[in-house]
């Protein structure tokens, strides 16, 4: 029989180009600023804020949809005119599209029509389109099914995120928050702080300070109706809850595939209201106009740092600002839409005034 050859020069050369397009758009973007928050100094606590929302599509989720689209590249699923589709809940997919439009090739976000407009917006803006579900629970069957009947590609944040990135180093987020750490009053922290969406980023932070040796925790956040924490208590990789999370981009109704339980040295359950009346004071603490997610992490950081100062510890935590608040004015920042989820602010805002008058914690 004789060999069968299915390269072709055309589709190399393609591909080729289209590595480049990305990797360039690494080369512009690699790193983000490292920002610290204003605690007394007697506390002797560094608390860090990793700004992924300065990416060029403004999120955490430009770095996972890079690592994504390199993979798919890689690995012969994405070639010219491939439509690519994926299933989130926002701001993945408004990643994905920027590099979708990059490279020159369909994109196709699937997502529950409760999604804010704003993101919607953005999306579109990068020339991707947007399916809709009723349901938060149909997005992964609803996009395969989308993929397989296009012959296209469909990316799966959620199977594939914590193996498209590289967890050894190669500027991953812990590699680059352990550097901009170097010359830190306390370069290697006793806490890192992220929430979970795909798992993604826990699985590569986690992985890293073992790989590195560094007696660095990891606490991973988690916003109400979330299958992580208690599937993570149970040790239950089937566990479901089948809500959807009001705070975007952090939990999810099901345990999925590029969750690491095992990386995780504790999980921290944050009221959705604690997270939103969290970022709205960080924005008039500090101006930062920020996302949900990021308000869930800094609550699960203040009880931390108060944690510390109980035990008399010094040292530094990180967490990371994973979006900007401009895609939230119609919910987080909205008194009307809080009122209508039927949700409270005021115990917890109670609650941060406490802690940065007196350093403690009723959380």
């Amino acid at each position: 029989m004789e060999p069968v050859d299915r390269s072709c020069a055309r589709t190399r050369a393609w591909t080729d180009e289209a590595m480049r397009r990305v990797q360039a758009d690494a080369n512009r973007s690699a790193d983000t600023h490292l920002h610290v928050l204003d605690l007394p100094d007697e506390w002797g606590v560094q608390v860090y804020l990793k700004d992924e929302s300065v990416h060029p599509t403004g999120s955490l989720k430009h770095r996972l949809a890079r690592s994504l689209f390199l993979y798919g590249l890689a690995s012969g699923w994405i070639t010219d005119g491939t439509t690519v589709v994926e299933a989130s809940s926002g701001s993945t997919a408004v990643s994905e599209a920027y590099f979708a439009r990059l490279i020159g090739v369909p994109f196709v976000a699937v997502m529950p029509r409760t999604t804010s407009p704003e993101k919607v917006a953005l999306i579109e803006r990068e020339g991707g389109r947007c399916h809709f579900v009723e349901h938060g629970g149909a997005v992964y069957a609803e996009a395969e099914r989308l993929a397989a009947e296009s012959g296209g590609h469909y990316l799966d944040q959620f199977t594939y995120a914590e193996r498209a990135t590289d967890w050894r180093g190669n500027n991953n987020i812990a590699e680059s928050i352990l550097s901009q750490l170097a010359e830190e009053p306390h370069p290697v922290p006793e806490w890192i702080v992220v929430g979970a969406g795909t798992g993604g980023t826990s699985a590569t932070i986690g992985r890293y300070l073992r790989y590195r040796r560094l007696p660095t925790r990891l606490a991973v956040v988690d916003p109400e109706g979330s299958a992580f924490l208690p599937g993570w208590t149970a040790g239950d990789p089937a566990f479901e809850t089948g809500t959807a999370s009001r705070i975007e981009g952090i939990g999810r109704p099901r345990m999925e595939p590029s969750f690491v339980p095992s990386v995780i040295d504790r999980m921290i359950p944050v009221p959705d209201a604690a997270g939103i009346a969290t970022v709205r004071h960080l924005r008039e603490r500090t101006g930062r106009f920020t996302g949900g997610s990021t308000g869930t992490n800094l609550w699960g950081v203040y009880g931390i740092v108060a944690e510390m100062l109980r035990e008399g510890r010094r040292g530094s935590v990180v967490t990371l600002i994973c979006d900007g608040g401009e895609r939230y004015r119609h919910s987080y920042y909205d008194d009307d839409w809080v009122a209508a989820q039927g949700l409270d602010l005021a115990p917890y805002r109670a609650t941060l005034d406490e802690f940065f008058a007196t350093g403690r914690w009723a959380g």
